[in-house]
């Protein structure tokens, strides 16, 4: 299972799909400045092992797609079915952006955006977990503060709809994980004195990366004209932060 991520990247049969550090090399020879990425690591490696995580999620584990031939595919943090994925040990994310290139087309954004979810996704990797064997399959009965029953169900109940905070222990662990991504990425940017770009969608991608999205944000309505995709992405967007950073802002 941990030797081919087949089952991952099928999901998403337009898009190719290249190990991280193949994909920096690549940008890199481009004419990119990865930097940015890079000292947004390093600072992730200082922060991380305080909190006790000895090891980052390897870049030979995490599966970067682009070069897609679906007409108008639009990649990052928010594109469905990605994400670190615990069985395989995988984590799949896609480029932000137009994925009908080679290099992103907005790169110092692409590059948080990129920032926030290896982030976010070292520290799913590094989340205590424990397993148990239900005819003869591996079921996960603890993520780190969420413990689940062998059939898989959650101790924890979920949210009432509309819940401006939460009591999920799911979207805690989701909430603290992020939090500590786009801190990150947020400190990167103002290194590096990296700003918000032009354009709606990409001023609220700016935003999300960096943890700056406002009340009015989260509840904007991006229209992209022609773009199916880039809408999907912006309602994913605010869906994300209402659903999960928000309601983890307000835990009690």
């Amino acid at each position: 299972m941990r030797a081919d991520a087949s089952s991952l990247t099928g999901k998403h049969p337009a898009h190719l799909f290249r190990p991280l550090s193949e994909i920096l090399s690549r940008w890199a020879a481009d004419g990119i400045d990865t930097t940015p990425f890079h000292a947004g690591v390093e600072n992730a490696k200082r922060r991380y092992a305080a909190y006790g995580l000895a090891k980052m999620l390897p870049l030979d584990r995490v599966l970067i797609g682009c070069e897609s031939s679906r007409a108008g595919a639009f990649g990052g943090f928010h594109h469905p079915d990605q994400g670190y994925r615990h069985l395989q040990m995988v984590a799949v994310i896609t480029m932000y952006g137009p994925m009908e290139r080679r290099t992103p087309e907005r790169p110092a954004l692409a590059l948080l955006d990129l920032l926030r979810a290896y982030a976010h996704d070292c520290l799913h990797y590094g989340s205590r977990r424990r397993y148990v064997e239900v005819a003869g399959a591996p079921v996960r009965t603890q993520y780190g503060v969420n413990f689940r029953r062998a059939s898989g169900q959650s101790y924890s109940a979920a949210d009432q709809r509309g819940s401006q905070h939460t009591r999920n222990l799911g979207i805690v662990m989701e909430g603290a994980c992020d939090r500590e991504a786009r801190s990150i990425t947020r400190q990167t940017a103002e290194c590096f004195g990296v700003t918000a770009p032009s354009g709606a969608l990409d001023e609220l991608a700016f935003r999300d990366v960096t943890g700056t999205l406002t009340e009015e944000d989260a509840g904007r309505v991006v229209n992209v004209s022609g773009s199916e995709e880039q809408n999907q992405y912006a309602a994913a967007l605010s869906g994300y932060e209402r659903g999960v950073n928000r309601r983890y802002r307000h835990f009690p």
